[in-house]
């Protein structure tokens, strides 16, 4: 069976090296001190899992996981009357949606490697893109990515 905790760090240390920002995992990050960190940063959410691949010869050595990333905007630190912006929070799905970017040469797999543990390939991924907040007067506004995750455990050689 596939363990979802390699998974769900995997997919958090990608989002953070893709967007250069923090991601806390159900709750705001983090920094080295355990104190909250200042918009930007992402939220993630483990979702759905699904372990039946629906064929006669299922194994339950596939699993399919979703994920939900919020991407949050704020004021700028230090900056009286200042408001998280769509513009912000774009800029930051839009570095996330390279989770799923191919490579330019047309060559199989991903961009950016996924790393889901040992013994576990991921070998589709999917993100659509589902809404978030556009309240300016909230000081923060989120835009939102939901992630699928096809996942299969490799025979021990």
């Amino acid at each position: 069976m596939i363990q979802r905790v390699p998974v769900t760090q995997g997919l958090q240390a990608l989002l953070a090296t893709l967007t250069g920002r923090p991601v806390g995992l159900r709750s705001v990050p983090l920094d080295s001190k355990g104190s909250p960190v200042p918009p930007p940063y992402t939220l993630l959410y483990p979702l759905d899992r699904n372990d039946d691949t629906q064929t006669l010869a299922d194994n339950q050595k596939a699993a399919v996981l979703d994920y939900q990333a919020t991407f949050v905007s704020g004021p700028t630190p230090g900056v009286a009357n200042s408001r998280g912006g769509d513009e912000q929070a774009q800029w930051l799905a839009d570095r996330a949606w390279k989770v799923v970017e191919r490579p330019a040469n047309g060559a199989p797999g991903y961009t950016h490697a996924l790393n889901v543990g040992a013994g576990v390939t991921c070998w589709r991924r999917e993100a659509r893109e589902v809404g978030g907040t556009s309240d300016a007067g909230d000081a923060i506004i989120t835009s939102v990515i939901r992630y699928r995750l096809f996942l299969e455990e490799q025979p021990v050689a």
